[in-house]
């Protein structure tokens, strides 16, 4: 490797890496909000009935921020294998940890006196406590925290092996394949795991499962609509390394993820 192509190389890794942990990170404190998927896109709820509960598209606002994450994990895969996405999910897993445990710092400080009268109404004049608000918006519980990061660290495995068996049995063709082929198994097992660990014990088994396979069917529809983006994504990406380039490290990353861990 020439060393333009070896310093190209490593300002793509920089620039998919700095995609990869902004979104997720964002994504993990985003999502403490729950919103209506029908009501923003102006529709009724859906009220699906799976398991025998009434189902709507109620999903964390980290939702709209995840499908990023997706969309470099197949990128940093394609082009680094599994060691850049292992290299890179541990150490985003790393920084969400660090980034929850100064939030909870944060939430022990002792509130100023002037912070809280001058912030003790809403424009409406309504009262509220803003320090309570704070802990309540930014404290998740321990439980969710572990869900979030075991989901992400497995899912990130997952995606890699799928994505990795279905390149070897396919050679560079059909990316739509293992791009769309590894999110859909890998958020299938992130989506169960996540309610699995964070709710057990405080819902049914069947109540799990129901709101598990509600959040799949949004991740399984996103993942068939960012097909073409993986493709865009592609396309800039030979362009900037040059097709014969990209060719050779994708061969290599391919070599090098012949493992699950």
């Amino acid at each position: 490797m020439t060393p333009d192509a070896e310093q190209k190389k490593g300002r793509l890794f920089i620039v998919l890496a700095g995609i990869f942990i902004t979104n997720a990170l964002l994504a993990e404190m985003v999502g403490v909000k729950i919103f209506s998927a029908e009501a923003t896109a102006g529709f009724n709820p859906a009220r699906l009935n799976i398991l025998g509960f009434e189902m709507s598209f109620n999903l964390t606002a980290g939702a709209l921020l995840w499908p990023v994450v997706f969309i470099t994990t197949d990128l940093i895969n394609e082009y680094f294998g599994k060691p850049g996405v292992r290299y890179i999910s541990y150490f985003t897993a790393i920084l969400i940890g660090y980034a929850f445990l100064a939030i909870y710092l944060t939430m022990e400080l002792a509130p100023a006196d002037f912070w809280l009268e001058t912030n003790s109404t809403d424009d409406a004049g309504n009262p509220f406590n803003i320090q309570y608000a704070y802990n309540k918006i930014f404290g998740q519980g321990l439980r969710i925290i572990v869900g979030s990061l075991a989901a992400f660290l497995l899912g990130q495995l997952v995606d890699v092996f799928v994505f990795q068996r279905l390149r070897r049995a396919t050679g560079a063709r059909m990316l739509w394949l293992r791009a769309t082929g590894s999110t859909l198994v890998s958020q299938l097992v992130d989506s169960f795991v996540v309610l699995f660990i964070a709710f057990y014990g405080t819902f049914t088994n069947a109540q799990i499962i129901a709101i598990a396979l509600t959040n799949y069917i949004y991740k399984f529809c996103v993942a068939l609509l960012l097909t073409p983006i993986i493709y865009l994504g592609h396309y800039w990406i030979d362009r900037y390394l040059g097709h014969e380039e990209a060719a050779r490290i994708t061969g290599e990353a391919s070599e090098k993820s012949q493992s699950f861990f």
